[in-house]
Order: structure tokens, then sequence, then C-alpha cells
């Protein structure tokens, strides 16, 4: 997997399809076999688009992935930043975190885990650009936790001396190991338990 830098050139009409549905359709055909597994054919059927049209609207097939992953990204950072705003206490904000990631991991006809680490993580082996699109994701949920918990330790809802980057990579290893169990078929009500004690610990409890 090399990325293609080129952008496709767009002529004539305005496209007749709405993009934001196509990369979702694309998204969950990655998402069900993998990036090397599907095939343009897979793509085009997934999308309901025609080789040349997806080819003119989001390039080859390496760089509708990336237009995948961008646009997943977008969507899990808002998700964060509207359940970490601050506006609930800090243990009830990293349940309703957990409960977020698992409405995403469990989303299809079977249970999928996270897309970015589901897909990426391979192709990463080989892949500087899938190297780079799994490393960004994570700094990004890290940088999004750890801005709650330096709002926790200034509000005092945790000690003063708690590293937040420290805690927000221990949260984050939480997520990633709740998309991981969640791939293999673990219940829904295993997973909360598992969330239900990652949360005790992070703010300080014993986990029940």
């Amino acid at each position: 997997m090399v990325q293609n830098k080129t952008e496709p050139k767009r002529r004539g009409r305005p496209p007749a399809y709405d993009a934001d549905v196509a990369l979702d359709r694309a998204r969950d055909a990655f998402w069900d076999a993998g990036y090397a597994a599907t095939s343009l054919d897979d793509l085009s059927a997934a999308t309901g688009m025609k080789r040349p049209s997806l080819y003119g609207a989001f390039g080859d097939k390496e760089a509708l992935y990336f237009k995948t992953v961008e646009r997943y990204r977008a969507v899990a950072r808002a998700g964060l930043t509207r359940v970490l705003s601050g506006e609930r206490p800090l243990e009830d904000e990293l349940q309703r975190m957990y409960d977020l990631s698992l409405s995403l991991y469990l989303s299809g006809e079977r249970p999928r885990g996270c897309f970015v680490i589901g897909t990426a993580t391979s192709e990463a082996v080989e892949s500087e650009a899938a190297r780079k699109a799994l490393r960004d994701t994570l700094h990004e949920i890290d940088a999004a936790i750890a801005a709650r918990f330096r709002l926790a330790i200034s509000r005092k809802e945790l000690p003063k001396d708690c590293d937040a980057d420290s805690l927000a990579r221990l949260a984050s290893a939480v997520m990633q190991t709740l998309a991981l169990r969640a791939r293999a078929g673990e219940t829904r009500a295993a997973l909360r338990a598992t969330a239900a004690a990652g949360v005790a610990l992070l703010v300080g409890r014993s986990p029940k």
C-alpha cells in the first residue's frame, strides 16, 4: 500500500451521489472484509457506483480507503468532544465514552470492533501511510481524553499529582481492549463490565 497523492480530476456536471453515504458504505465494506480482501467490485457493489464513477469521485482503492478513515476519525472526534464535554462528573463521562465506543464496535450484522484498528493494523506492517493513520488516530484519542483528565485535576475530581497523559493512555488502552474483545465476539454485558472496571481504576476506585 503506497498512498497516492494524486487527486482525480473532476469534470462535467456535479455528482449525483451523496459523498458521505458512499464513504460510509465503502467503509463498511472495508470494515467487514479488511483492506486487502476488499476488491473494487466489492466497493462498487457497496456504494452503488460504477468503477469509473468511483474512481472519478474518490480516486483508487487506496485513496478511497484513506478517505473512509478520515471520515471515521471525524465522527469519532465529534463523539469524544460531545461525551467528554465536562458537563458531567468524570466517572459518568468516561462510562459514556466507552458506551459510545461499544455502539460503534458492535454495529453491523456482526461485531466488528474499531474500524481503524481492525483494518489499518495489518496494513501498517508494510505501509507508512497506514502506520501514520493508525498512529494519528491513537494520538487523537489520547489527546481528547487527556484534556478531560486535566480538567478533572483542576476541578479536584482527581488528585493534583495525577499524570493526565498517562491516565489518558491507560483509558485509551481500555478502549482498544474493548474493540478487540468486541471483534472476538464477547457479549455487550461482558464488555460493559470490562469498561466499568476500567472506569473505576481510572478514577481511583476498586472495581466491583
